[in-house]
């Protein structure tokens, strides 16, 4: 084990290390999320025996969706091992995906331990070791021929690193907009999540103010909200300032450093939605390397096989920081390609 993996386990409290399973694993899956469901039954249909860890709930990422949310895709889109996704709306809501999700879990049988955090990825391609802890810090281990990691990007938020911004008043996620009714928000990013977030307050009886570094509402906005927040900005009903940065926040106000100059607001509430990231350093400390500036892991694109042999490299974690190139509809197919090598691999 590397010496940071060895000091970082040293300072878990009182663990008491538990064997992952009485035999070894032929793949382990880090992730829970589509991508990762599709690799696990993928390599299961191949006849390996498969094991699926998770630092929260099955599909994590998407529990964690504002609950009214709508995917911007349809069902079909969002199918995985080869089972149907039904529903009785165009665009599928978050509820219905985790009952999907859910299902095919059970439908499969897929071994997923719940609520353990990778620490670390240590051994060789047939014989790699992966510590885990569990939310009462007990420690396990599993022993495993091949890994996939497949664990996205959705819990690492950006961050803005300005004053402030670790007050209680400042999130990076929205969930739901009654709690700030009558209240001063500022809404911080151009994308999709800023757009729908500052909507949904501002039809709750939020004062909604927007703010981005680019001189426009992003490109990608989806077609059916675009012209909805440009009417509201338009209107006036939402405030927005573009080439704009925050300078700081402060508990009663924001400052603003815009084309006329700074600006300091009354202020309750922030939402910095500028984006999520994958967890690099997991990456390096697992062995795999980095590729430029976008930070791409180095592996076949055939096989998705890192530069680390036996460790394999599944979903949106492929693009790197470009992470609006991959999602659950291209995604879920990674697991088929990497289960085409473990046939062969796995033989041996």
């Amino acid at each position: 084990m590397p010496t940071k993996e060895k000091e970082i386990v040293a300072t878990l409290p009182r663990v008491k290390t538990k064997r992952g399973g009485n035999s070894k694993t032929d793949v382990l899956v880090i992730g829970a999320g589509p991508t990762g469901l599709a690799c696990a039954i993928e390599a299961q249909k191949i006849g390996a025996k498969v094991k699926v860890v998770d630092k929260g709930c099955l599909v994590n990422s998407l529990y964690h969706y504002p609950p009214n949310m709508l995917f911007f895709t349809t069902p079909e889109l969002l199918e995985i091992g080869d089972t149907p996704f039904t529903s009785a709306n165009q665009k599928p809501t978050r509820e219905e995906a985790l009952q999907y999700y859910r299902k095919v879990a059970a439908h499969y049988k897929l071994n997923v331990r719940q609520y353990e955090r990778v620490i670390s990825v240590s051994g060789e391609d047939n014989n790699f070791r992966v510590m885990t802890v569990d939310q009462n810090e007990a420690a396990h281990e599993y022993l495993t021929r091949k890994v996939i990691i497949s664990t996205g990007y959705y819990d690492l938020p950006n961050h803005l690193n300005i004053p402030g911004e670790d007050l209680k008043k400042v999130f990076h996620y929205y969930h739901e907009p009654h709690p700030f009714y009558d209240t001063d928000v500022l809404v911080i990013g151009a994308k999709n999540s800023a757009a729908i977030a500052a909507l949904a307050l501002w039809r709750h009886g939020a004062r909604v103010t927007l703010v981005h570094r680019g001189p426009e509402l992003h490109k990608h906005i989806k077609y059916w909200i675009l012209p909805d927040i440009e009417n509201r900005i338009k209107s006036g009903e939402i405030t927005a300032y573009f080439n704009t940065t925050v300078k700081q926040i402060t508990e009663e106000s924001v400052t603003l450093v815009a084309p006329q100059g700074e600006l300091e607001l009354k202020n309750d509430f922030v939402f910095a939605l500028i984006g999520y990231h994958p967890d690099f350093e997991f990456l390096t400390r697992a062995g795999v390397e980095l590729l430029g500036d976008h930070k791409r892991p180095a592996c076949d694109p055939q096989t998705l096989e890192s530069n680390v042999q036996g460790i394999y490299i599944a979903g949106v974690l492929l693009a790197g920081t470009r992470t609006n190139e991959i999602f659950i509809e291209n995604g879920r197919f990674h697991g088929k390609h990497i289960a085409e090598d473990l046939r062969k691999k796995l033989k041996n």
